[in-house]
């Protein structure tokens, strides 16, 4: 086939190519400008002085955010939940999505389970109901309070169920001639093929637990136990120095209340920055391709 070489395709190329690069360019600028602050004397910093390049450049501010032990065990409790809390959402949601991506024929109260997670989206119980549920099991100021009330995302459910409705429907058939039932139907056939739906939903999973804030506020009732999310909201809505030995005073000159927010602002985005492009090859796989030969 031969290629559209013309002039108007060509303009079209370049404008989009300098559009796209432009609105990554505005996505990214925020994420830059806070790194050069994080970087960035204090004097520089308050004097409004940094954009997108580092001014003075010092790691005071990083200094400082690593050297504070309650940062630290913040972002502990992070990691801790979104480990666990992801792999136990991924484990519910594809359990879940299963029997509920089947017919009707094949599971007869299908529609009605199905909208019944629905109603869950639309209403919930409310704040209060569910903070006493939670204080009932036992479960304030603990990890668990930040993971099993949200331990199955409706809406992840509905990707996924959607996602198992398209796959074909030869396959499950294959497989039940083979002797195989509904455990390892999913678990050989319907996983591996669902990889980029997998990836999709549990990025969506890891970000919500990773950014989630108010419930540690609501569950936990001693600071120690504070997601970083949380931890941040209580101390960047104000100067936070008073973690620094008031024997160091050559960083506490190094260091403003700009630079040490922006510093550990970066460090809570960093891992979802890093964990990103790696998920990303799976949204545009096309996974379904060749597994069912016509």
């Amino acid at each position: 086939m031969t290629r559209n070489r013309s002039l108007g395709r060509r303009i079209f190329v370049v404008c989009n190519f300098t559009c796209l690069a432009l609105v990554s360019f505005l996505c990214l600028m925020p994420i830059i400008h806070i790194l050069a602050i994080s970087f960035s004397s204090g004097a520089s910093a308050a004097a409004g002085k940094v954009a997108l390049w580092p001014i003075d450049f010092t790691t005071a501010a990083y200094d400082n955010v690593f050297g504070k032990p309650e940062y630290l065990r913040a972002f502990w409790v992070s990691i801790q939940r979104v480990v666990l809390g992801t792999s136990l959402s991924m484990l519910l949601m594809i359990i879940t999505a299963y029997p509920l991506s089947k017919d009707p024929r094949q599971f007869r109260l299908r529609t009605f389970y199905a909208w019944l997670f629905v109603f869950t989206i639309l209403f919930s119980g409310g704040l209060i109901p569910s903070y006493l549920t939670v204080k009932s099991l036992g479960m304030i100021d603990t990890l668990w309070a930040l993971i099993l009330p949200t331990a199955i995302p409706v809406f992840n459910v509905i990707l996924l169920l959607n996602f198992y409705r398209n796959l074909p429907k030869e396959l499950e058939e294959a497989s039940r001639m083979d002797g195989a039932g509904h455990f390892t139907t999913l678990w050989r056939i319907y996983v591996p093929l669902s990889l980029p739906a997998l990836a999709t939903t549990g990025l969506l999973t890891m970000v919500g637990h990773w950014n989630s804030w108010f419930d540690g506020m609501l569950y936990m009732n001693h600071t120690e136990n504070y997601p970083l999310q949380t931890f941040l909201q209580t101390v960047i809505i104000k100067m936070d120095f008073r973690f620094i030995k008031a024997e160091n005073a050559e960083l506490m000159l190094k260091l403003s209340d700009r630079t040490s927010r922006a510093a550990q602002i970066f460090v809570a985005a960093f891992p979802i920055l890093i964990v990103y492009p790696f998920l990303q090859r799976f949204f545009i796989k096309g996974i379904v391709m060749g597994s069912v030969k016509g």
